[in-house]
């Protein structure tokens, strides 16, 4: 996929560099564990974006840069306090900041990178930015409680998951379409479907992921297969197996099981599939794919929009 980012690669690098220039007079733990953080990788999505919806509209990559970065701070303190909460060793195949320096550590580093990005966010004056960032921040804590909150529960709707992946993942990502665009002085004409479309987009990309989570290669995801359902966070293709497979109270039963062994995950999973789910799954990420694309007809037709269709379609395909 990051192919499809050359158009913005230098400013890809500069937002590396700028992460890492962020920690380097930090205190050495903090340094040490933020690096770590920074060389486990990672697509840059939301930089991406940000970049991206600045090429509509005066584009200017030194009013973006700040943002860039923030956005990925917030993305990275996310994933750290994920990381707690799921009790993850690794992450793309390296060992997590949980894993190596433990909870406490990993809290409090969250904590000060996500205060790293409110001091970039602080620079601008377009009273926007801040807005959406602190509601989607808030937001992205919502969602994560009530995934807390409604672990290992059978009777989760559809609706309720929509919610919550909006919440997580969606809000973030549509953010990034849009703030790059106002940081530049983009009128809502332009920023507002940018943010329709990142928000389509991160539906489409967090289903996705709970599709992989069930029938990707081990190697390429990174992660065991069944980690979601492992950890009892039900995913849209699970509620539509619930409701439709004949075997739905034996799911039900895996689901709420305090620890699941391998062989009972892989069940699950092959309940899972055969019934449908994945299939139903799919049709909805391809839904969302499409509403996405109708956003894009409303933008100036640019360089930039050829890459965010080429994001859509590679989100329709995606493998790993």
């Amino acid at each position: 996929m990051l192919d499809i980012f050359n158009e913005i690669k230098e400013e890809i690098a500069c937002v590396e560099k700028e992460l890492r220039n962020i920690v380097r007079e930090s205190d050495p733990l903090i340094k040490d564990t933020s690096v770590h953080l920074i060389s486990a990788g990672g697509k840059r999505l939301r930089p991406a974006f940000c970049f991206l919806g600045g090429k509509f509209y005066n584009y200017d990559y030194k009013k973006i840069l700040p943002l860039a970065v923030a956005l990925e701070l917030i993305h990275m303190a996310s994933l750290v306090h994920d990381d707690v909460v799921d009790s993850s060793v690794t992450r793309r195949n390296i060992p997590t900041v949980k894993a190596m320096w433990g909870n406490k550590i990993s809290m409090h580093l969250g904590d000060y990178l996500f205060g790293k990005s409110l001091k970039l966010i602080a620079g601008y004056d377009n009273l926007i930015i801040p807005r959406v960032l602190a509601d989607t921040s808030v937001k992205m804590s919502e969602g994560e409680i009530q995934q807390l909150s409604t672990s290992k529960r059978a009777d989760q709707t559809v609706r309720d998951y929509f919610y919550r992946i909006k919440s997580k993942t969606a809000l973030l990502i549509a953010a990034s379409c849009q703030l790059g665009a106002v940081a530049c002085g983009a009128p809502q004409s332009v920023h507002l479907p940018l943010r329709r479309y990142g928000h389509s987009i991160g539906m489409a990309f967090q289903i996705t992921d709970d599709i992989l989570d069930l029938v990707a290669d081990e190697a390429q995801l990174g992660k065991p297969i069944g980690s979601d359902l492992k950890q009892g966070i039900v995913t849209l293709p699970l509620i539509y197996a619930l409701g439709h497979s004949e075997r739905r109270d034996r799911l039900a039963e895996i689901l709420s099981g305090e620890e699941k062994s391998h062989e009972e995950i892989n069940e699950a999973c092959e309940m899972i599939v055969s019934c449908g789910g994945v299939d139903y799954s799919n049709k909805i990420v391809q839904r969302y794919i499409g509403n996405a694309r109708k956003q894009l007809k409303r933008l100036p037709d640019i360089p930039a929009r050829e890459i965010l269709y080429m994001v859509a379609e590679f989100i329709s395909i995606r493998k790993f």
